[in-house]
């Protein structure tokens, strides 16, 4: 591989900027990294002569100073492939990175496929290279949230960790969910409501998000509730996967009248499946989503009724979160991110709470009613 050469063009120093500015590079310094002890005046005339001066500070020095890099790792437990065709990542990744940089923090985006990239994860987040992780997607008893704990590594997860067996995780760290029973149980409760009786479900799979296991939950709940019989088929959260899987359910149950599908990617699958079979929606099966993701939801035919959750605002309230204790292990405090006591949902107006196990926020979720059901 050949590297483009370095311009020869000098670039502006420290000393430069305290030469101009008529002030020590001791203070130059400080104005650099905030520090309250310079008086404002001064303040304004270092700035001044940095914007002329087109000074960049030395990012390797600061870091021997502050102890900070600025970096924050955000692992993805996905491939690549998938994280790069689902409009849900893409919303979820939004978020966090908006809310890195009004920080002035850079995400790093690692994945974890293989058996060997824990190794690899462990060395490079144990490294010194990041300020703290952001991890969504762990599979239900992945060992990755025990790495981190035991790395002393500020983290927020989305969704809640889950221990591995005989190694069990401190219970606390922090993490961010959508309220996924809740959000089932409304879109399940809004089929029984339209008089829908044989109601059959596309699940997430067994190994992955812990989502897939309270979906799945809370269309048991209200099938329980109504003296109906589950009727439950598993597909993995992709188009394919939830025609393949509506195709089952029509195999096995073909006078089934309503279908709660755990994705809206999947629903859009399902929905192919139907049309396919010639089963008219909502007439002869009404359909419900999960995500309210635009670019899915409003453009099947019919438009989607799903289950809304805001996708980029949990990706900013997983960086408010690590931002918020990034001074200790987050797994560690308890109580909101400002040490008040607060519940495990979010306050009315939208901000963080955290619960007596350590700070977590759990997103409201609300039925979006079109024409699938």
């Amino acid at each position: 591989m050949v590297l483009t050469q370095r311009s020869h063009v000098r670039r502006p120093t420290l000393a430069d900027v305290a030469r101009q500015s008529g002030v020590s590079k001791s203070t130059v310094s400080r104005v650099i990294n905030g520090e309250a002890r310079v008086r404002a005046e001064v303040v304004d005339r270092v700035r001044q002569v940095i914007t002329e001066l087109g000074y960049v500070p030395n990012q390797a020095a600061r870091q021997l100073v502050t102890h900070r890099t600025n970096a924050v790792a955000v692992v993805a437990a996905q491939p690549e492939n998938r994280l790069f065709i689902d409009p849900f990542f893409d919303l979820l990744l939004r978020g966090i990175r908006r809310e890195l940089a009004l920080h002035g923090a850079q995400a790093v985006l690692l994945f974890l496929e293989e058996p060997d990239d824990y190794t690899r994860m462990t060395d490079y987040l144990g490294g010194g290279h990041v300020d703290g992780a952001i991890v969504f997607s762990l599979r239900p008893g992945d060992r990755l949230a025990e790495i981190i704990d035991r790395l002393g590594l500020p983290a927020v997860f989305g969704g809640r960790p889950l221990p591995c067996d005989g190694d069990p995780v401190r219970p606390g760290l922090a993490h961010v969910d959508g309220d996924n029973r809740g959000g089932a149980r409304l879109a399940v409760r809004h089929l029984v409501a339209l008089g829908r009786r044989r109601i059959a479900t596309v699940a997430g799979p067994y190994d992955q998000e812990n989502s897939a296991a309270d979906r799945l939950a809370g269309y048991r709940d209200v099938l329980r509730e109504a003296g109906s019989p589950p009727l439950v088929e598993r597909a993995d959260y992709t188009r394919q996967g939830g025609a393949d899987a509506m195709a089952a359910l029509l195999d096995r149950r073909p006078d089934l009248d309503a279908v709660f599908v755990a994705s809206d990617l999947m629903a859009a699958g399902a929905l192919q499946s139907l049309r396919e079979r010639g089963r008219r929606v909502p007439e002869d099966v009404a359909v419900v989503g999960f995500d309210d993701l635009a670019s899915i939801a409003e453009t099947t035919d019919p438009p989607l009724t799903t289950v809304h959750q805001d996708i980029e605002e949990m990706g900013r309230l997983m960086a408010r979160l690590l931002l918020a204790g990034e001074d200790a292990p987050i797994g560690s405090r308890d109580g909101s991110p400002d040490g008040s006591p607060g519940s495990s949902h979010g306050s009315p107006d939208g901000s963080p709470r955290g619960s007596s196990e350590g700070p977590s926020v759990i997103v409201p979720t609300r039925l979006v009613r079109r024409a699938s059901a």
